[in-house]
């Protein structure tokens, strides 16, 4: 009985040893400067475009190349 007593408690306890420890809070200065640059790569890169996936896409496959229907296609992704 004692042995299996051991048992259960080091089962238990080297997951709880194991895990990692809580990281140290990060400066309010650093995160402010972290989410102000985020809007501004946003803005870089332009408006998104709404997607278009629930849209039929048929109408595609009436062109005549290939080519021509998967890059009217890539549109309703």
């Amino acid at each position: 009985m004692k042995l299996f007593t051991f048992l259960a408690i080091s089962l238990l306890a080297v997951p709880a040893a194991a895990q990692d420890k809580p990281a140290a809070a990060k400066p309010v200065a650093q995160e402010a400067a972290k989410a102000a640059a985020e809007p501004k790569k946003q803005a870089a890169a332009g408006p998104r475009k709404p997607r278009r996936w629930h849209e039929d896409a048929r109408h595609c496959l009436e062109r005549p190349t290939n080519t021509e229907i998967i890059k009217c296609a890539e549109e309703y992704l």
